[in-house]
């Protein structure tokens, strides 16, 4: 192929990827999943069926040219809290989780690809011989590239969340927003599960979260996406064409922010 011909597709490549994302909301995000989502029906593990759906979401959203990071939790296969509370030592504990994330990671860069999507897995814990060391401009080349990157081994430090994780790591690339994909189809005034009168916010500021008591993330990650103005939607991830309908700027789940 001639270097005037490879241009030419160049060129109608990256005018078919700005067409593809004009209509978006967001250009970069990050997606932040738990452990237990991966469990589907069951009651520990992955559930094949719940993350080839899921890799289905992402790709949705990857063709029309959005940047996607994903930060994956590990309860599905070891919380840190809850050895501590049966008597492990709790940073070794969050150690194990922490490797935990990985496997997940592992799991869903498998079904992503099995899409066709290109991948990256980075890991702040080393393990060079299944992941990339977390470098946050390769991180950032991947992205602009096209690649998902799949976040894992938390922050690398026992004591942090995965939500610490996720919003510290959509800080470092530039994300536009964390898209927290739930079961539930957003912030409700009480554990819409437990409560029939609980109601939905569609859009909600990081002080009335504060001040009504409301779970989203750990305090941690909270203040720290409110003290950088990075806005936050919760939403149900299990609703299929979701993902794709948030990105897109649809009213779905509810929006924290300033």
């Amino acid at each position: 192929m001639s270097k005037k011909l490879f241009s030419l597709l160049l060129l109608r490549f990256n005018l078919k990827l700005q067409n593809a994302t004009k209509n978006m909301k967001y250009k970069r995000i990050l997606l932040k999943l738990s452990g237990e989502a991966l469990m589907g029906d069951r009651q520990y593990g992955i559930d094949p069926k719940r993350l080839a759906n899921y890799a289905s979401e992402i790709k949705q959203v990857t063709d029309k040219g959005i940047e996607v990071a994903v930060v994956i939790g590990g309860g599905n296969i070891f919380r840190g809290v809850a050895g501590a509370s049966n008597g492990m030592d709790r940073v070794q504990g969050d150690h194990m989780g922490m490797l935990a994330t990985v496997i997940n990671g592992l799991a869903l860069q498998s079904a992503l690809e099995d899409e066709g999507i290109q991948t990256r897995l980075q890991s702040a814990v080393q393990i060079n011989e299944v992941a990339e060391p977390f470098i946050r401009r390769r991180a950032i080349r991947h992205l602009e590239k096209g690649r998902v990157v799949i976040f894992g081994g938390g922050t690398g430090n026992p004591y942090f969340t995965t939500d610490s994780a996720a919003v510290l790591r959509a800080i470092e690339i530039g994300a536009d927003v964390i898209l927290k994909g739930t079961r539930v189809d957003g912030i409700y005034t009480a554990d819409p599960e437990k409560d029939e009168n609980a109601t939905k916010f569609d859009n909600i500021t990081f002080d009335d979260v504060l001040k009504k008591g409301l779970k989203v993330m750990d305090t941690t990650a909270f203040t720290l996406s409110q003290e950088n103005e990075l806005p936050i939607i919760v939403f149900d991830m299990n609703t299929p064409g979701n993902l794709l309908k948030v990105v897109s700027g649809d009213n779905i789940g509810t929006k924290v922010n300033l």
